[in-house]
Parts: C-alpha cells; sequence; structure tokens
C-alpha cells in the first residue's frame, strides 16, 4: 500500500511543476527593423514563451543574447488550490538563445514556508523552428531535468512540445503546449492560452503594455483526499487515493508591462478557478498579486 504522505507530497510536487511552467513562459512581438527589433524584445519577454519564440524565428538576422528576471508571487497555489499555508515563492531565471534556434534556460523555486524553502533547480535545452512557408505556426521541442533539494524522485525528468498561432496584426494569440514527466512516478500536462495584447503608450525607449491571458490547465494526477463522511450514523474519516486526468484549474491572468531600454517591469493580477474533482469539496476561488524584474544582455553582432 503506498504512504498516503508520499502521494499529498507527489500531488504537490506536480502541482507546483504546474506552477512553476506557467510562471516561467514568456512572449515577444516583432519590430520595423533590427534595433526597434532588439529593444522590442523587452517589451514582451515575461509573457507566454511561444509567442516570443515566434518572433525570433522571424528575424531575418543573427542574435545571440542572456536574459535574467526574477519574479515575485505574494501567494502560492497549486493549480489554483489553497493548501492552507500563506507563502509567498520567489522564481529566478536565467535564458540563453540563439538564431540557429537553440535555447537553454537555469531557473528554480524558493518558498517561503516549506523545508528545505529552496524547492527545486531545473535545467532544460530545446530547439524552435516553424510550420509552413508563411511561418504562421512555430513548434518548440524541448527537455527539462529537475534536481529537488529533498532527494524527491518522482518526476526528474519533462520532454515538452508547444505550438503556438497567432492573428497578422498581432493582437491576438494563442498556444497549446504538453509536456511528459517521468521518474519514479509520470504524469502528463497540458497547457491552453489565448492572450490579447494591447499597447497604451508607446515611445523610443519606453512602451506600456496591457496583456490579459486565459489559461486552462489539464493533467493527470494521483490524489489523495481526507474527507468527512457519515457511516452508520456516525462521522468518519475517510482516505480517497485516486487517478485523474482532468481540467484541474482556469487561470486568469491580468499583466501590465514596462520597458525601459534593456530593463522590464511588469505588475500582474492572477485569478484562480479551480476544477473540482471527484470526491473534492468545492473549491474556492483564489487570486494573488505577481512583480517581476528583467534585464537582456544583447550579444549580438549586428547593431
Amino acid at each position: 500500500m503506498r504512504n498516503p504522505f508520499q502521494e499529498i507530497r507527489t500531488a504537490i510536487k506536480s502541482f507546483g511543476l504546474l506552477l512553476f511552467t506557467i510562471a516561467t513562459s514568456f512572449c515577444s512581438y516583432a519590430q520595423e527593423n533590427e534595433g526597434d527589433y532588439i529593444d522590442g524584445l523587452l517589451d514582451e519577454l515575461f509573457f507566454n514563451e511561444q509567442q516570443f519564440l515566434d518572433e525570433l524565428i522571424e528575424s531575418d538576422f543573427s542574435y545571440n543574447f542572456l536574459y535574467t528576471s526574477v519574479s515575485y508571487n505574494n501567494d502560492t497555489f497549486f493549480s489554483g488550490r489553497d493548501t492552507g499555508t500563506d507563502q509567498f515563492n520567489l522564481i529566478p531565471q536565467l535564458s540563453y538563445y540563439h538564431s540557429s534556434g537553440f535555447n537553454a534556460s537555469i531557473s528554480g523555486i524558493y518558498y517561503q514556508n516549506f523545508a528545505p524553502s529552496w524547492d527545486f533547480t531545473s535545467v532544460s535545452a530545446g530547439y524552435f523552428n516553424t510550420i509552413g512557408s508563411k511561418k504562421s505556426i512555430i513548434y518548440n521541442l524541448g527537455y527539462t531535468k529537475y534536481f529537488y533539494s529533498d532527494g524527491y524522485n518522482g518526476f526528474t525528468n519533462s520532454l515538452d512540445v508547444s505550438l503556438g498561432l497567432r492573428n497578422k496584426k498581432r493582437t491576438l494569440g494563442t498556444s497549446v503546449s504538453a509536456s511528459y514527466l517521468f521518474g519514479t512516478e509520470e504524469s502528463y500536462q497540458f497547457v491552453s492560452s489565448s492572450f490579447a495584447n494591447i499597447t497604451l503608450k508607446r515611445a523610443a525607449a519606453f512602451a506600456l503594455r496591457l496583456r490579459p491571458r486565459i489559461s486552462f490547465i489539464i493533467a493527470k494526477q494521483n490524489i489523495t483526499i481526507d474527507k468527512v463522511v457519515i457511516r452508520a450514523n456516525r462521522p468518519v474519516l475517510k482516505t480517497y487515493n485516486f487517478d485523474v486526468f482532468d481540467l484541474l484549474n482556469t487561470q486568469i491572468n491580468i499583466p501590465l508591462s514596462i520597458s525601459l531600454k534593456s530593463w522590464d517591469f511588469e505588475l500582474g493580477y492572477n485569478l484562480n478557478i479551480p476544477n473540482s474533482l471527484v470526491h473534492e469539496d468545492p473549491l474556492k476561488t483564489t487570486s494573488y498579486f505577481n512583480l517581476s524584474v528583467g534585464y537582456l544582455f544583447d550579444f549580438s553582432q549586428n547593431k
């Protein structure tokens, strides 16, 4: 029989990877020439990664740069679910992109009240390209390795694939990503996101934009739930353990971004609408704020 505490930890780890996957994504939109293009990268780097890769691959010049960022979330929810522990989390990230299509990153996540607080470090590498002569669809293939501070080995590897599409004016877009997580446990996750791009103010070295986004998070999970049931007219605590593949959470993100030369800042409001699974009591809608700061180091030869 499986240890229920192990089941709970496995569920939280898996939910944490979903939180991490969404929080470390970003996107970009092309500019009219190379100089504006490099400046414009900073306008979009905090958003969906698929749109960012879309922008890079449409460029007709070489690029070679590092992007570093740190994101702060004032509260922590796992697939929109409240664990009863109020805590912030921090996600630092360093990413590298090359015009050959190669990309790599190192990141991790820190939880205020978990022990150990630094949950894991992830190292990933990938390749992106387009489908079709019009380059309207882009794909990204990647592999991620997770190193856990507490020795957890449930999900230590991830194979990832994503597809993205947007309209000609780049005001609306959508992407779908899938991940297969494996180690001593295995799971798979799907995230579908749609977004809008609203430019509030644009100047030579300044941009102010609002980009509302809605994401649907679907995953296979092993769930352990303790629930009070009535047996022989008496309340009894019963433990349910089961596998489920379902919509776990719908997240609405409303981020306001400010770009100043090589700096990028974002303040966002996030609303979680978790979907109650079998044996789960009705779940409350949760929300939190996020703040992110990023900087781009451009090593491109062409200026």
